[in-house]
This record gives C-alpha cells, sequence and structure tokens, in this order.
C-alpha cells in the first residue's frame, strides 16, 4: 500500500475503483557531482484504491457508502508476496518499486533520488463526450481549465493592437483550495513583486500606487453550472448553464470580488467580443466558496471581478464542463487584453 495525504476538500469517494498513477518532482543526483530538479510522470495505471464487496458490508445499502481518510484511502501497488520473491524486504522512505519506477522514468538510479513531492492522478485522458459533442469530461477542470483559457487568449491577442501602455499579464497560483498562503499562493508576494519589475517602483512609490489603481484583475477559477437533479440548490433567478456563456460571480459578503464597476467593464469586453455572460449569486441560506480574487483586490488596491466557466462535479476525480464554453473564454479574455484600455477610458466617475 502507498500512504497518502488529501488535500483540500476533494471528492474522496470518487477516487475509488480509478486507475490511477503518481506525478510531480524529484532531486536527483547528476552526473556531474550536482543536482537537479526534475518533473517526472508515469503514464500509466500502477495503483488503486478498491471498495470493499457489498457481501462484506451490507450497511452501504441502507447507511451509504462511507470511508476514513487515514485507513481506507491508501491506494493498493502491489503483492507483498512477489516484491518479497524478487527484490527481498529492503528498508526504505518510500516504497521500492515505487522508486525504481520514477528512475525508470527518469533515466536515473533508484539511489540518485534524494527528495520527492507526488501527486497521484487519474490516468482515463479527457474526452469530448455527448450525443452533439457538448461536454468535456476530464480531471482536474477546476482550476486548469481557466488557466489554459487565459493563457491562450493572452496569446491570441498578442496579435491584436493595443494601447502600448498595457501590460498584458497572466498569473498563475497553486494553493488555492488550501487559502492561498504559501510560497506559490496568492497570498504570496508573486504578482506584488511582478508589478514592481514592471513599474520599476517600490510600494512606496506613488507611481507603484497609480499602477495598481489603474489595474484590472480577472480572477478567473470554475463556476458552479445548476445540477439538473439539485436545482434547488441554486438561487432562483440564478442557475447558470453549460455552454450559455461565461459565469460572473458576485457576493456581497466579498467571498468573491465582483464590484459594480469591475462587473460593467468586463461585460462591456464581453459584448463587444460577442461572448455571452450569465449571473451567479449563492442562496443566502447556503455558503459559497471563495477565489483568489478578495484576496489580490485586498492586498494590492485592484478592481477585480470574478469569473469562472460553469461546470458539473466540482472537486471530483472527473468533472465536466460545457465545450462550448471552452472557446467563448478564449474569445473572453483575448478581448480582454486587447480592448480593456479603451473601454476603462470611456467610463468616468468611478473612484
Amino acid at each position: 500500500m502507498v500512504g497518502v495525504e488529501t488535500y483540500g476538500g476533494g471528492l474522496w469517494h470518487t477516487w475509488f475503483d480509478r486507475d490511477l498513477s503518481v506525478g510531480g518532482r524529484v532531486i536527483v543526483k547528476t552526473g556531474s557531482g550536482g543536482f537537479e530538479s526534475r518533473l517526472v510522470k508515469i503514464d500509466r495505471p500502477i495503483m488503486r484504491v478498491p471498495t470493499l464487496a457489498i457481501h462484506l458490508d451490507r450497511s452501504v445499502v441502507e447507511q451509504g457508502f462511507s470511508y476514513n481518510k487515514e485507513t481506507h484511502l491508501a491506494p493498493l501497488l502491489e503483492l507483498e508476496v512477489k516484491k518479497q520473491l524478487t527484490e527481498g524486504d529492503k528498508p526504505g522512505a518510500h516504497h521500492s518499486v515505487l522508486m525504481t519506477l520514477l528512475a525508470e522514468e527518469l533515466s536515473v538510479s533508484p539511489s540518485d533520488i534524494l527528495s520527492l513531492d507526488l501527486c497521484v492522478f487519474d490516468t482515463q485522458p479527457a474526452t469530448i463526450a455527448g450525443p452533439s459533442r457538448e461536454f468535456l469530461y476530464s480531471a482536474r477542470l477546476d482550476n486548469l481549465m481557466m488557466t489554459f483559457t487565459s493563457i491562450k487568449g493572452l496569446i491570441e491577442s498578442s496579435g491584436t493592437e493595443a494601447d502600448d501602455s498595457t501590460v498584458r499579464t497572466v498569473a498563475l497560483f497553486d494553493n488555492e483550495e488550501v487559502g492561498s498562503d504559501s510560497l506559490m499562493g496568492a497570498g504570496s508576494t508573486l504578482l506584488e513583486e511582478v508589478m514592481k519589475r514592471v513599474t520599476n517602483a517600490d510600494r512606496s512609490s506613488e507611481l507603484f500606487s497609480v499602477a495598481c489603481r489603474k489595474s484590472f484583475l480577472v480572477s478567473a477559477d470554475m463556476a458552479h453550472s445548476v445540477h439538473p437533479n439539485y436545482a434547488a440548490k441554486h438561487e432562483e433567478k440564478h442557475q447558470p448553464k453549460m455552454n450559455k456563456g461565461i459565469v460572473v460571480k458576485t457576493n456581497v459578503n466579498q467571498r468573491y470580488a465582483t464590484s459594480a464597476v469591475s462587473s460593467f467593464l468586463l461585460k462591456q469586453i464581453a459584448e463587444h467580443a460577442g461572448v455571452p455572460l450569465q449571473e451567479f449569486v449563492i442562496r443566502q441560506d447556503a455558503v459559497c466558496g471563495s477565489t483568489i480574487g478578495p484576496i489580490l483586490s485586498t492586498s494590492l488596491g485592484m478592481r477585480t471581478v470574478d469569473v469562472g466557466i460553469p461546470q458539473l462535479s466540482m472537486h471530483s476525480v472527473r468533472e465536466m464542463c460545457g465545450a462550448e464554453d471552452v472557446g467563448s473564454a478564449v474569445t473572453l479574455f483575448k478581448a480582454l487584453f486587447a480592448e480593456f484600455t479603451r473601454v476603462d477610458a470611456s467610463l468616468t466617475g468611478s473612484d
């Protein structure tokens, strides 16, 4: 068995009976006597978290499926008898077979692997699905989808004419699911440091303050599509649907950073680009998640709007969204980078 630790608020029951593998970062020794940080991915199933047969736990029928994250989520990697016959019982911090598989992928010796940071993932590839190919089924749509579409929009906008004073940036952060307070999270100084270097000014400089005030942040994280089997979970007048456009998320308790000004600016850009938008407000008797929008808006004093592609099965091992919304998001980001300066100049009295 392989010891694992759960990260964030996953729907862990969806990880049972899936074909799993591992990928991540390792530190290895090099031939020159130095050390190197390298990425690794074992791109085939090597482990699985099997469910218990119903004959051995009839309570599942009446009480539903339940599990203990510590004792029931450990993936099964290899039969112990085979390991002892082929390699012997070698002590070590990590399973010797797993280290051998990693070494083969990296073309190094297992003893050359000095440190590692690995994640378990589902090996089933993403696919376009549905009778009219209207859906996308994939792992990690939240939030690699907005990562992909924002970068794609940035690249495509490079061929458009825009005010040369506009600096177009996509900032990607980790650890949003656990609060963003980390070296690579939105609570770090990364975006602030980038802006300092762009403006060639420190935080006490008036130039830096002006740059923050003139900037516009689109906090892009996935959104909740209305679930046809649980439609009552959504506010009656705010039920975003897949393939109906990008969602603008608003919350008066500041779980999202959208304001009247930031929403207006985005809507003007979307209208000019022909991209449909939808609105999302959480029911007052429910609690919504949050994004990095309020964190960055607070720390930098920057106008911010929260948006996302509507999806189902958020935080499942395998999620789904509308295929048409992918292109809509790319078009929106492309227009944002190219048109923001013009739209911003048309608004007065917003300070």
